[in-house]
């Protein structure tokens, strides 16, 4: 099964032992706020609408959540 880069990224985090949750959601929600930025950019331009930003966003807030993480449930278009 293939994996794409941000679920590894994402894996890599939740199985951090040097972390304590806290800090495991707060790389995630970083990675989520640039993930969202990105969107953002892309929805401002040309960019593919089918780039993979919506997968990647899905992976991080599921994670969040399996980490009782409250995830903000935001479009693209939010600021």
């Amino acid at each position: 099964m293939l994996i794409t880069a941000m679920e590894k990224t994402v894996r890599d985090i939740l199985r951090d032992g040097h972390l304590r949750t806290r800090g495991k959601i707060d790389k995630l929600r970083e990675l989520q706020s640039e993930a969202r930025g990105i969107q953002r950019a892309g929805s401002e331009s040309s960019m593919s609408a089918d780039d993979g930003l919506q997968d990647d966003l899905r992976v991080i807030e599921k994670a969040l959540h399996e980490l009782h993480a409250d995830t903000e449930q935001k479009g693209a278009a939010t600021l």
